[in-house]
């Protein structure tokens, strides 16, 4: 635009519209930026005599000239070419924060038919005052890239000492924590929520990420996206996330994994164990709509091939039945339905024979007992071995820091750190299971008052109807899969090293304990040599 054109525009222009910004949404509710610049501007258009019709604003970077708010006032002006308006902003900040950005906005507010006027500087096409503007517009660049180099280093600091500076992970918030500033804390009841998962996952209560997955999917207060589903991704992030294990890292920033001040959600042994059962290959998941009338599939297998047994329920004329059966064709086994019934049946006197009398009960009680105080000297032998190792990894730690003091290579320099990186590692643990053991012990008998109720009758735990129950009694009480075929029912089973020793007792008691690796008979088994010492 001329300067006639200007000048002529400055006499006839009548109408003004004010344009504020700041940097982001929170500076909308936090300060009183936005205000603070209409109020100037208003004044100066009382000044200038002109009458303010309209006002825009925005929340986002000065770098950006795409805005809600800047293309709003455009279009207006646009609108009104045959009656230029003013536009007023408090400072050429407020425009823009970048030379690129500070020309296509003004330009395209010339363009629209707009004149730029501000109380802290004049605009004009004159060689002087554009001469100005540039330096001030470079000026206000240099001031967001430095402000933002100082915001950088402020976090990363912030970060080496092991507070989190990003969004909240899922599961925590940020709080006000005295010595702290913000600290991350537990959100509920989303953080047992995410701890449920992390620990069901690390157990093997879900065998892949696809059952933590339909974990959360049955949690109708669980956040999904603008779709409203849960995308895998998410599942793999919560899994792989350090956050939750109480750990700091920033690799983008070369901020190795280090202890954090929030608190944790599992421990990093059990965040370790995860990511052991992530890089391996994921079992094939429960069929969720068999888990209830079928509890025993998945853990008994075929007899004849080996394969696990599958379920089904068929259709007869009146109602349905249940079956187990071997789906590997070729098999001898394929094709004989195994009925739902008999096979529980037959499962249910298993834990009958597993079942100690009372008397041999109290003698596996005081076996325990004592095993359990001589635990407890053992842990305090254990502790003092572990602070000695600790205090040998902080004597290998401070030998590599002299060394990378030392070291003139990068690639040096990067080994040590590796090294150092893992030395840190080791003493989380360290840290773990030295807290761990030092925590003060309940009394035997109230630790172990479940415990000692399964053992004295798992069969019960089988039939109270929960599947939950159903599962821990399968996992606690056999150390591997149940054989079975139709014509001869369980064959030889592994009791899990509990019930290993109740069986070698009972046994030696009655005098006839018979340690030969047979075929059980409908109704009984006999156990195989068992490799454990009493």
């Amino acid at each position: 635009m001329s300067l006639m054109l200007q000048k002529s525009n400055e006499i006839t222009a009548k109408y003004a519209v004010i344009y504020a910004r700041v940097s982001s949404a929170k500076q909308t509710t936090r300060g009183d930026g936005l205000n603070s610049q209409i109020t100037r501007c208003t004044e100066y258009a009382k000044y200038k005599g002109y009458e303010i019709v309209e006002s825009f604003k925005d929340d986002s970077s000065g770098s950006l000239t795409k805005r809600s708010g800047m293309q709003a006032m455009l279009k207006f002006l646009r609108s009104k070419r045959k009656n230029p308006h003013v536009v007023i902003i408090d400072d050429i900040s407020r425009l823009a924060r970048g030379i690129e950005a500070h020309l296509q906005l003004r330009s395209a507010i010339s363009d629209a038919g707009g004149i730029l006027e501000s109380p802290s500087i004049e605009f004009g096409e004159d060689s002087d005052s554009l001469l100005v503007e540039n330096l001030l517009a470079a000026v206000s660049q240099h001031q967001r890239q430095k402000n933002g180099e100082q915001t950088k280093n402020r976090m990363r600091a912030r970060a080496s000492n092991g507070y989190w500076v990003f969004q909240a992970p899922l599961g925590y918030r940020y709080e006000k924590v005295t010595g702290h500033n913000k600290l991350l804390v537990r959100h509920e009841p989303m953080a047992t929520v995410i701890q449920e998962a992390l620990e069901g996952f690390a157990c093997g209560r879900f065998e892949t990420q696809a059952e933590v997955l339909r974990f959360f999917e049955s949690l109708p207060h669980f956040p999904k996206d603008s779709r409203g589903i849960i995308r895998h991704q998410r599942i793999r992030d919560i899994l792989t996330n350090p956050i939750y294990a109480g750990m700091v890292v920033v690799p983008r920033w070369d901020i190795a994994l280090r202890k954090g001040h929030h608190e944790s959600l599992i421990s990093y042994r059990m965040f370790e164990k995860i990511q052991d059962r992530l890089n391996n290959k994921p079992k094939v998941p429960v069929r969720k709509n068999v888990a209830h009338d079928f509890p025993l599939r998945g853990f008994v297998t075929c007899g004849d091939c080996g394969t696990i047994l599958t379920s089904c329920w068929a259709k007869g004329r009146t109602k349905k039945y249940a079956y187990y059966h071997c789906p590997t064709k070729g098999c001898e086994s394929y094709g004989k339905s195994i009925k739902r019934d008999i096979i529980e049946a037959e499962f249910g006197e298993l834990l009958e024979e597993l079942q100690p009398s009372k008397n041999l009960f109290e003698v596996v009680y005081s076996m325990f007992k004592d095993g359990w105080e001589q635990q407890h000297v053992f842990s305090k032998q254990s502790i003092k071995l572990m602070e000695k190792e600790r205090t040998a990894l902080d004597k290998k730690i401070a030998q590599l820091m002299d060394r990378i003091v030392e070291a003139s290579s990068l690639t040096v320099i990067e080994a040590y750190e590796k090294r150092i990186g893992k030395h840190e590692a080791d003493k989380f643990i360290l840290n773990e299971q030295i807290a761990e053991m030092a925590k003060p012990k309940k009394a035997f008998e109230e630790t172990f008052r479940t415990a000692f109720a399964f053992l004295s009758s798992p069969v019960k735990f089988w039939r109270s109807g929960e599947l939950k129950a159903k599962k821990i009694v399968l996992k606690l009480t056999f150390a591997k899969q149940l054989s079975y075929t139709k014509r001869d029912g369980f064959r030889t089973v592994l009791p899990s090293l509990p019930f290993q020793i109740i069986q070698r007792l009972k046994g030696q008691s009655e005098g006839n304990f018979n340690l030969e690796n047979e075929m059980a008979r409908r109704g009984r088994f006999e156990l195989p040599t068992p490799r454990f010492v009493v």
